[in-house]
């Protein structure tokens, strides 16, 4: 039943971070890139602060130690997807940071010498295979921004294994405030720093940034943090790479882009990404027939 609830949250999150590209781009039109993450981390940190104050009492230091390597690795993922994004296409980036599904498995078994579970394999493939139908142009060039966004890919990779292995042991509502709270720093000293400090504060684009703090930041990912103590690294992985299926979604609902063949069949191999490592094809195992009874004579 926990394993279905945590599916069910990290479905959730991506829904939610699908419809965050919508609130992204409109934000994008009132603040630098750097301003809108440190924000979002800041609203994530400050609303979590708040809400959960009482709990901070009981914050062990493990915790700081482990939020604040999940926030390192969160931030320089952001970072990396942010500028690779200035050197490449919107597709690209798209895509190449979905391959982060790819390799959660393979740190999982080079790191730690953990089995491949070869649905869970084959699953991750389906899942950027669909991704890369959704959102990539396919051009022969490959640029610093691609191997920027790859980096990216590794950070968020990184995070999302991280995240099971240490919530397992700490309480997640803490370990997401930590971590925001770490990206939140990190993104204020990268605005300083490129001298960003004017912030616009346009309605629409604050509006838009809150949604992003709020919803795709504080809510998001401690949902996601919850969610990972019941599922493994690379199931998590492939459900969380159905953000690129959500974000097509709100952009036809909500930006009227036109629906293409590449689209549903992008949609079609993330859903069956998800069947294959959740249900391990369990469903086609033949059962044992049972011998009818004989009544005794």
């Amino acid at each position: 039943m926990k394993k279905h609830i945590g599916e069910l949250s990290l479905t959730i999150v991506a829904i939610i971070w699908g419809s965050g590209f919508v609130a992204s781009a409109a934000a994008l039109e009132h603040y630098t890139p750097y301003q809108i993450l440190a924000i979002r981390f800041f609203i994530g940190a400050l609303l979590l602060g708040v809400v959960f104050f009482g709990k901070l009492k009981k914050i062990k230091k493990s915790t700081i130690l482990k939020g604040s390597v999940l926030g390192i690795f969160l931030y320089l993922a952001f970072a990396f997807q942010t500028v690779g994004l200035q050197y490449t296409t919107p597709s690209k980036n798209a895509f190449l940071t979905a391959v982060n599904v790819v390799i959660v498995p393979f740190i999982a078994y080079f790191i730690y010498k953990r089995k491949m579970d070869r649905f869970e394999l084959f699953g991750a493939i389906l899942a950027i295979s669909g991704v890369g139908a959704i959102s990539l142009k396919l051009t022969a060039e490959v640029n610093i921004g691609d191997l920027l966004t790859l980096i990216c890919a590794v950070g968020f990779a990184f995070h999302i294994f991280y995240t099971t292995q240490f919530v397992k042991d700490e309480d997640p509502i803490l370990l997401t405030l930590v971590q925001m709270g770490t990206a939140a720093v990190l993104g204020f000293v990268i605005v300083f720093f490129k001298g960003e400090t004017s912030l616009s504060m346009n309605p629409e684009g604050v509006s838009n940034v809150l949604y992003l703090g709020v919803f795709s930041t504080s809510l998001a990912f401690l949902l996601q943090t919850f969610a990972q103590k019941y599922t493994t690294e690379t199931s998590a992985a492939i459900i969380l790479s159905t953000e690129a299926f959500w974000g097509m979604v709100f952009s036809i609902i909500l930006l009227s882009e036109v629906i293409t063949l590449k689209m549903i069949i992008g949609a079609i191999l993330i859903l069956f990404a998800i069947v294959i490592s959740e249900t391990k094809l369990k469903f086609f195992k033949k059962r044992p027939v049972e011998e009818p009874i004989e009544e005794a004579m």
